[in-house]
């Protein structure tokens, strides 16, 4: 038991170890910076992407192979493309054909597929005929192919489609929602919206409850309610579906640290979560706050505010979700885990809540933090 605590133990220490690294070119070359602000791996790849699950694929002599965070080969450049790790395993295409490899490089044989599909969250999509199933990354069959369409894995759960009816499946293939709806929203505290003939609703507890007049409702975020429109005004309703702010805004988005944007006429401002305008409407375009109480609001260009409305950092950058290599669906604009990704001019960097810039540095291209 002492060497099984001791393997525990180096696993957890290397765990600990990955450290999130951000993908930046500078002068031409990739490489890849710390939260620091300092190269972790100096720029000298012609072409790479975002490390995930500890290993990122980069270019040499035009192959890609994979780097650790030290910057060496785990695995030699001879693929002729390559996608992104995920529980171990990791799409390459070789001889004009993708296939799955793991951490050591080896083959992986995957059940009989028409298509490969990259692993998210664990699991992968297998493609059979006109169905579509569900594959573990020891390339076990998770859930036999009987679905027309299974959307990505959003915190565990993802909208299934059969014969044109929605619901919500599990990790495991279990039907959480049934697939009865014309569409459904993604799966929140055991509730999701729905649309039911031409009702728009919420599933609670595998009741749909329709919310009278209400023609659109978006995906919960954080809190316990979401925004939805009724006669063209847009409020929020809670996970019973009552209105817990009533229909009276042009635009609105998530609550996050209890305040949400909400949009009147042209101008955005901020309600809290009993509906009162607490920032007042004066930013062209504003963002959902962050865990670090700074939110990205629109002038001229985007700057940052605090929780009482002062702009703590000038609005002279730009900003946008994710990066170009879309590893990051739906990541939020503004700061994520202490530093927000922005452009200023032509050129990319990092700002620290104190608005000062990461490493004092810019670069020609960067990329969210990931590990």
């Amino acid at each position: 038991t002492m060497k099984k605590f001791f393997f525990l133990l180096l696993a957890f220490v290397q765990i600990s170890n990955a450290q999130e690294l951000a993908l930046v070119r500078k002068d031409g070359k990739f490489g890849y910076i710390s939260q620091k602000g300092d190269f972790a791996i100096q720029p000298k790849f012609k072409t790479a992407k975002n490390f995930s699950d500890g290993l990122a694929a980069a270019e040499e002599n035009g192959k890609w192979g994979f780097i650790n965070q030290k910057g060496d080969w785990a695995i030699p450049a001879t693929f002729d493309d390559a996608k992104y790790f995920d529980s171990g395993i990791c799409m390459v295409s070789k001889d004009k054909k993708w296939v799955y490899i793991n951490k050591k490089g080896e083959v992986q044989k995957a059940p009989e597929t028409d298509k490969l599909y990259d692993f998210e969250g664990g699991v992968a999509f297998f493609r059979q005929g006109k169905k579509v199933g569900l594959i573990g990354p020891k390339m076990n069959v998770v859930l036999e192919p009987k679905y027309d369409m299974i959307k990505p894995f959003e915190d565990g759960f993802a909208r299934v489609k059969n014969n044109d009816r929605w619901g919500i499946i599990d990790k495991a293939g279990k039907v959480v929602v049934e697939i009865i709806y014309d569409e459904v929203g993604n799966y929140f505290k055991n509730v999701t919206w729905a649309k039911n003939g031409s009702a728009f609703g919420l599933v609670i507890a595998g009741k749909f409850k329709a919310i009278d007049g209400v023609e659109k409702i978006w995906d919960f975020h954080t809190q316990d309610m979401t925004y939805a429109k009724k006669g063209g005004k847009i409020g929020f309703i809670d996970l019973k579906g009552n209105w817990a702010i009533e229909p009276k805004f042009d635009k609105a988005r998530s609550f996050s640290k209890n305040l949400a944007p909400v949009c009147v006429g042209s101008k955005w401002g901020y309600i809290n979560t009993k509906g009162t305008m607490v920032i007042e409407p004066q930013f062209k375009d504003a963002e959902i706050f962050s865990a670090e109480g700074l939110a990205p609001i629109k002038d001229k260009n985007w700057g940052f505010i605090n929780e009482s409305g002062k702009i703590v950092i000038p609005t002279q950058y730009g900003i946008t979700a994710g990066g170009v290599f879309a590893l990051f669906k739906d990541e939020q604009k503004g700061f994520i885990n202490g530093v927000a990704r922005v452009k200023s001019g032509s050129q990319w960097g990092f700002l620290k809540p104190d608005g000062t810039t990461l490493g004092k540095q810019w670069y020609d291209n960067a990329e969210p933090f990931s590990k």
